[in-house]
């Protein structure tokens, strides 16, 4: 690490991940040091637009070069495991955007490295770090929900218009940022998940991955818990806005999302008269848990390449970026956990890769394996 003790930050991959760039360099513990990108043109107008002088295009260099210390992946899907596993056999401690990997060996493999490497992996899960999330956790964790009894995550996006790995993708193979908030909010893992798929995609689309549905639903079981969770999947040929949601049913409250953007989300009360069961709640924003120096970047006006469709469709995800970035940093410098860490985005990650085995079996039980 830094003499400084700061963490010399590289991030890969500048389409989304350059939303990250000034978040790196206003934080207080990192050194925003490197960048990676294939294309050198695209390299050179980031590097020139934040002042990087270190950049590459070749990902092997950039491994190759020991003033990095951590590696911030957000390439394509495809790239994730292959490119998470480089850099810990490389000795870097390691953030990767959504999903860890596309199979289960994948997942198995990344869990083993960096068991070896002892280096900090963390899978960058947008959606336990949003507002909407952690404003339902502290209600959890203060008693207000009471007792949990079910957990339902929806997440509907039109991938039409995409870079070419989206067209065909199993509605189920991206699946964390619905699944994360249901088991992240009990602080376990799922055991085993059933899944249909309905519907039908447009036949070119079907060929790619050989996935035909147009949703996935999955139930699947939590170890340790007596509450099964609900998640909803669609990519391609499904009429619905965007929509990347969580419900949380208790005995003395329950959390609902908003229908639709621009709404309010509804907190519904057991005991009270039945026109007065549901209001509409406003979430607060939880800058106040980061550095004063990042705090801005909740807001979804600090996004700086706010017409990308990450934002338009994701609505700046919750303003989770800086609490990401923050989690990250803070388990390099041992100051708490890794959440996710790489048993628990493994496990994430192969709730929607089962779901899916599940679906193309006809509604199968999966068992999730354990490593």
């Amino acid at each position: 690490m830094a003499s400084n003790s700061k963490i010399r930050v590289a991030i890969v991959g500048l389409g989304f991940g350059a939303e990250f760039i000034p978040i790196y360099q206003n934080h207080p513990g990192a050194e925003m040091y490197a960048i990676c990108r294939r294309n050198a043109k695209g390299l050179n107008e980031v590097g020139d637009r934040y002042g990087i002088k270190t950049r590459y295009a070749d990902y092997d260099k950039l491994l190759a070069d020991p003033n990095v210390d951590a590696v911030h992946i957000n390439s394509p899907i495809p790239d994730h495991a292959a490119q998470s596993l480089a850099a810990l056999k490389a000795g870097k401690h390691v953030a990767c955007t959504v999903p860890m990997a596309t199979t289960v060996a994948e997942c198995k493999q990344l869990v083993e490295a960096q068991r070896v490497s002892g280096k900090v992996y963390m899978m960058m899960e947008t959606v336990v770090y949003s507002r909407e999330y952690l404003f339902v956790k502290e209600l959890a964790d203060k008693g207000d929900l009471g007792r949990i009894q079910f957990l339902r995550g929806s997440h509907q996006q039109d991938m039409d218009g995409w870079p070419d790995y989206w067209p065909g993708l199993p509605p189920m193979h991206y699946a964390t940022h619905c699944v994360s908030p249901c088991l992240a909010l009990l602080g376990k893992e799922a055991e085993s998940v059933v899944c249909h798929g309905s519907g039908r995609i447009r036949e070119e689309l079907i060929g790619r991955y050989g996935s035909p549905f147009a949703l996935e639903t999955a139930t699947f079981k939590i170890r340790g818990s007596d509450v099964v969770a609900e998640v909803t999947r669609s990519l391609f040929d499904t009429a619905r806005q965007y929509r990347e949601s969580f419900d949380a049913t208790g005995s003395k409250k329950s959390f609902e999302w908003q229908q639709v953007e621009g709404e309010e989300p509804v907190i519904h009360t057991r005991g009270v008269p039945e026109p007065e069961i549901p209001k509409r709640v406003k979430v607060p924003d939880y800058a106040s848990r980061l550095p004063e120096s990042i705090r801005k970047f909740t807001q979804p006006q600090a996004i700086q390449d706010a017409e990308h469709l990450s934002f338009i469709q994701g609505g700046g995800h919750g303003g989770s970026h800086p609490h990401l970035v923050h989690a990250w940093l803070s388990a390099i410098q041992g100051d708490r956990p890794a959440l996710p860490d790489a048993p628990t985005s493994a496990n994430w990650t192969m709730v929607g890769i089962c779901a899916h085995e599940s679906a193309m079996k006809g509604g199968e039980r999966v068992v999730i394996p354990q490593f």
